[in-house]
């Protein structure tokens, strides 16, 4: 007899559904107990039977359930097919869910991939403290500490707003297929936001103690024109001078404190914004970790700080 000819009562056994559809019978109890195939009616002796559309409905159910779709999310698509007469809405939402999870597994899996290798590439001297420090980071692993790192250094009350959008630019997206040196530095990153301040240090610098909420909001929205015009000659490799990028630099300082650019000011600010070797490691390893390989290094808003200071402080910006 035929797979795809139904019976000639057009009814099926639960023994010859399994058979035509490939599964086992406890395959089918398992969905008709469950309410995804529903039997038509039973014999005298008790044995079930199933209309003819049951096959084509079997065999949707087992597509569903090889793409990992559970239970109730097959019984969604199922009812939409049953309102509908076919599947919608809830299979999209489904697939799409899924595919989002799946994502997520994939990333894991090529991190820690790229982890094994790096432990595996290093020194044997080396490999118990490459274990401790990729060990403290998840798979794929997570932006957190990055931004409670940033939430704690900048100015306190600065608008929410001027806080995402910092953020947005500041903490590195872990990029989806890393290589072994993107996870070390991502690792670095996380243990030297998640470690303590240097001794001495606090965590805000003295300009940003000295301005409120809304100097915050002016001077990064300031800070981040200042960053973007010195990105143009730190790619052409140019030293630091006095120039647009810098007067815009000086002008976001001075509109958060409510003054004016005047040299006196500029000799103020550069006392005021000394280098900081923790932020400069930082931004070091965030272009590690943003830069693909083989790739050019993009310049960071650290880089473009340390070189519009460097203008800031060169004697002809004076």
């Amino acid at each position: 007899m035929s797979t795809t000819t139904p019976p000639y009562d057009g009814r099926y056994g639960i023994g010859e559904l399994a058979e035509r559809a490939g599964v086992t019978v406890k395959t089918v109890r398992f969905y008709s107990d469950r309410g995804l195939l529903p039997e038509t009616s039973r014999t005298t002796g008790g044995h079930r039977r199933y209309g003819p559309g049951a096959l084509e409905r079997l065999r949707l159910i087992r597509a569903l359930r090889s793409l990992g779709l559970a239970v109730p999310e097959v019984r969604r698509v199922l009812d939409e097919q049953d309102r509908h007469g076919r599947p919608g809405g809830a299979l999209e939402e489904a697939v799409a869910g899924h595919l989002s999870a799946l994502g997520t597994q994939l990333t894991a899996l090529r991190w820690r991939q790229a982890a094994l290798r790096l432990v595996q590439e290093c020194p044997p001297g080396e490999r118990p403290g490459r274990l401790r420090l990729v060990g403290t980071v998840a798979a794929p692993p997570s932006t957190a500490p990055l931004a409670r790192f940033w939430r704690g250094w900048l100015p306190p009350r600065m608008p929410a707003g001027s806080v995402a959008a910092f953020l947005e630019v500041a903490v590195p997206r872990p990029p989806d297929d890393p290589t072994p040196a993107q996870v070390l530095a991502f690792a670095r990153l996380n243990a030297l936001t998640s470690g303590p301040c240097p001794a001495g240090r606090r965590p805000q610098p003295a300009a940003h103690r000295t301005v409120g909420g809304r100097g915050a909001a002016l001077l990064y929205e300031g800070l981040a024109e200042a960053y973007e015009l010195a990105g143009a000659p730190l790619r052409r490799g140019r030293e630091p001078y006095a120039g647009e990028a810098l007067d815009c630099f000086v002008a976001a300082y001075a509109s958060a404190y409510g003054t004016r650019d005047t040299p006196g000011f500029r000799e103020l600010l550069a006392g005021q914004l000394p280098a900081d070797p923790r932020l400069d490691r930082y931004w070091e390893l965030v272009a590690e970790v943003r830069t693909p390989p083989g790739g050019r290094p993009e310049p960071t808003p650290g880089a473009a700080h340390d070189w519009l200071l460097a203008a800031l402080t060169a004697p002809a910006a004076a």
